[in-house]
């Protein structure tokens, strides 16, 4: 029996002591599994091994512990640090009407070494908000249920004008949105910033459910590997229409040679943002049928894109129009659970002062004053932080 205490004895003072330790100064014991315990006290009296068993007296492990609280006094230093970025990023977008180029580059070389964390309770809360306001899931795409035949529909910049909802017309739109199948589980926002090149992003592109991309953008040679293949919608300004392709009144055989690059994908257009649109946009629509292509045109709704406008003017975005990037960010974050974009990138050099093309096919500028581009950015960054999005700033890791 005095055996039996004694045991017991020194197993309590090694649970209580709170350590393993080895004499003479040596590395702490293996902190063993219960199994292992229960096997190691076979001999000893029921009423101790319901004691080892108890889960008000388990087994500590310092060395463990003690790792795990310098990780967490590390994890929450660096948590205070990248939400004291986040905060500093939301008062920027509030403070000043403009920032530099450095100061923006700043900002993201210290959110970069902050590691990103989805917060699904943010992006329900923030598709929630989205949903309320624009409603990108009924809205974002012109379709016989939200543009009834004989309807007055108005021009999104153009407001003053409207166009009649003739039978022709109703015909050419879809019943109900083809993106209602939502939500994607993973979406790819691919923009067209120069600082894709050398990314090595495109296997990563190509891997997500639903790729979005902008302005007919080149995928095919040796940029796939950092841009990826895989299109499901695209949009198409019709200036490109116009400049490229002479509205289609010539040129239809390579534009349909250029836009089979993108598979069965939609190509969405603005038909209804400016009345000098439609006709160029509806002779996508056509062109696209009669050599019964396997592209499929859409159109923007005006009235999504004039609620979207209005609900970024209420967070600082005043433009005279949003960029296709983030009008296209804005629908993906109420279509996909998870949203993640690529080659977003509006400033001339990188973080570490490289130069970097405006697109990564050319370094043609947007006009001056047409979009607010850092302000834009910085509601990405905002996303970002909150992880609602993820954005990714530089090379993507290869396998």
């Amino acid at each position: 029996m005095r055996a039996v205490i004694a045991l017991a004895a020194a197993l309590g003072s090694l649970l209580l002591g709170g350590c393993l330790l080895r004499l003479g100064g040596q590395q702490p014991l293996r902190a063993r599994g219960w199994q292992e315990e229960e096997a190691g006290v076979a001999a000893v009296t029921p009423k101790v091994v319901r004691a080892l068993r108890s889960p008000l007296t388990p087994l500590p492990q310092t060395e463990n512990r003690t790792t795990a609280n310098k990780n967490g006094i590390y994890q929450f230093e660096q948590a205070s640090k990248c939400k004291a970025i986040q905060d500093n990023i939301l008062s920027s977008s509030i403070k000043k009407k403009r920032y530099s180029e450095d100061y923006y580059l700043h900002i993201v070389t210290k959110l970069q070494n902050c590691t990103w964390i989805r917060r699904p309770e943010e992006s329900t809360k923030f598709r929630s908000e989205l949903a309320s306001c624009c409603d990108a899931v009924h809205n974002f795409i012109a379709s016989q249920n939200n543009s009834p035949l004989g309807s007055n529909m108005s021009y999104e910049v153009d407001s003053k004008k409207t166009i009649l909802i003739t039978e022709d017309i109703f015909k050419m739109l879809p019943v109900s949105s083809p993106l209602s199948v939502y939500p994607f589980k993973t979406c790819a926002v691919v923009g067209n910033g120069g600082i894709l090149k050398n990314s090595s992003c495109g296997a990563e592109i190509d891997s997500s459910d639903f790729v979005f991309r902008c302005n007919l953008p080149p995928t095919t040679g040796s940029i796939s590997k950092d841009v990826g293949n895989k299109t499901n919608l695209v949009t198409v300004n019709p200036s490109i229409i116009a400049q490229k392709y002479n509205k289609l009144n010539e040129k239809k055989t390579e534009f349909l040679e250029n836009i089979a690059v993108y598979g069965d994908a939609f190509l969405l257009l603005p038909a209804f943002s400016f009345r000098s649109n439609t006709a160029t946009s509806f002779k996508v629509y056509h062109t696209l049928k009669e050599f019964k292509a396997t592209q499929r045109a859409i159109f923007f709704h005006p009235a999504y894109l004039k609620s979207l406008a209005q609900f970024w003017r209420t967070k600082g975005v005043k433009a005279y129009r949003l960029s296709s990037g983030f009008m296209i960010t804005s629908a993906a974050l109420e279509l996909c659970e998870n949203v993640k974009l690529y080659g977003f990138w509006p400033f001339s050099k990188s973080t570490e002062k490289m130069p970097i093309s405006h697109h990564y096919y050319d370094n043609q500028l947007p006009k001056p004053g047409f979009h607010a581009m850092p302000k834009e950015y910085n509601q990405i960054l905002q996303l970002h932080g909150k992880g609602i999005l993820k954005l990714q700033f530089g090379k993507c890791e290869s396998d």
